[in-house]
């Protein structure tokens, strides 16, 4: 079994904190790159060797895959037919202003069943600090549509520690969020990367750690269960755990990332290229220390855990101390982080003496 991530690089906007391989340009070369997409899709299936049903979940990602019509992935998903396992989780990324109830309706037809909205806020102040072009009003009215059209497994993302956020203002964005037929929730702190607009501008980002914890809190008790650092559910994604749990996953599209055995895939990131050389891709070799390491850090950060027989006896010593001192949990053979804030630091212990 193993995992199909498919990026879509094109966007109506960049935002200003979004450090992804997206383009707001290029939109000619939509039909083209689908089929270069068809092409890599041949070619990664066969090798890695997927049989029928072998995937056993799908992930539209970019970008914004809501900038490409049904239409256009109707071949896909034709394409992918007897390889999909039945009940997989076959998931769409969203933004409000592209996703209309056309859009939303077509890709329902098509088999997804799962849609992620990059709703970010629900504050129309914030929105437009972010650069993003959706309105509070398009973003609950998408979400809306979307459960009116027969998904019922939905999720947003929100975004905090931007300048201006307050205990109020995120208790407000959650509790609306909550409001609407959703069972999944993103929350990510903004982050300043270089090549972003906000790399320009640093003081955009409100510091405070307390910030995360009181994020939790409050979807905590709205009924949503932390399952890793930035997601929550009555709904766990499929697509997400097994990330986190290294499964093998496929990844096509320019600036998409797939891992096979003891190897990371990346493919061209330039859409040009891609489009030229669908099949091509970098390989970067994984060191069993490498993959012993993010097991680690995937582990901690999420319920997954850590099972104990894949550390060394240094490393399990270590973390056996952190056992004793309840900053882990041993069951079952293995380690359970309660607070994946701190995964970082934990890993790091394992790591190091």
């Amino acid at each position: 079994m193993a995992l199909l991530y498919i990026h879509i690089p094109y966007c109506d906007s960049k935002c200003y904190y979004c450090s992804f391989n997206s383009y707001t340009s290029k939109h000619d070369t939509k039909s083209s790159y689908i089929s270069a997409l068809e092409r890599s899709l041949e070619f990664e299936l066969d090798r890695f060797k997927i049989g029928k049903s072998g995937l056993e979940s799908i992930f539209i990602g970019g970008g914004t895959p809501s900038t490409i019509e049904p239409s256009l992935y109707k071949n896909i998903f034709r394409q992918l037919n007897s390889f999909i396992k039945d009940g997989a989780e076959i998931t769409v990324e969203a933004n409000p202003n592209s996703a209309s109830i056309e859009w939303l309706d077509g890709m329902f037809q098509l088999g997804v069943n799962r849609v992620s909205f990059g709703v970010q806020s629900f504050y129309d102040k914030k929105l437009k600090i972010l650069n993003r072009v959706h309105s509070s009003r398009e973003a609950k009215g998408a979400v809306l549509d979307a459960y009116r059209v027969g998904f019922r497994n939905i999720s947003v993302d929100l975004i905090y520690g931007v300048v201006g956020d307050s205990r109020e203002l995120l208790k407000r964005d959650i509790a609306t969020a909550l409001s609407l037929p959703i069972n999944h929730i993103s929350t990510y702190e903004l982050t300043i990367e270089s090549g972003t607009k906000f790399y320009d501008t640093p003081e955009v980002k409100y510091l405070n750690d307390a910030l995360g914890y009181y994020v939790r809190d409050e979807i905590v008790e709205g009924g949503f269960q932390q399952y890793e650092v930035s997601n929550y559910g009555r709904y766990r994604s499929i697509h997400n755990l097994g990330y986190w749990s290294l499964k093998s996953y496929i990844g096509v599209g320019a600036g998409a990332v797939g891992f096979l055995d003891n190897m990371r895939l990346y493919p061209h990131r330039d859409i040009s290229r891609y489009i030229d050389n669908p099949t091509w891709s970098d390989v970067e070799m994984l060191t069993r220390d490498d993959i012993i390491t993010e097991k680690i850090f995937l582990g901690l950060r999420s319920e997954v855990g850590l099972e104990r027989d894949i550390l060394t006896p240094d490393m399990q010593r270590r973390a056996d101390h952190l056992v004793k001192f309840n900053r882990l949990k041993l069951e079952g053979g293995v380690y359970k982080n309660s607070n994946f804030f701190l995964s970082d630091e934990l890993t790091l212990s394992i790591l190091t003496d």
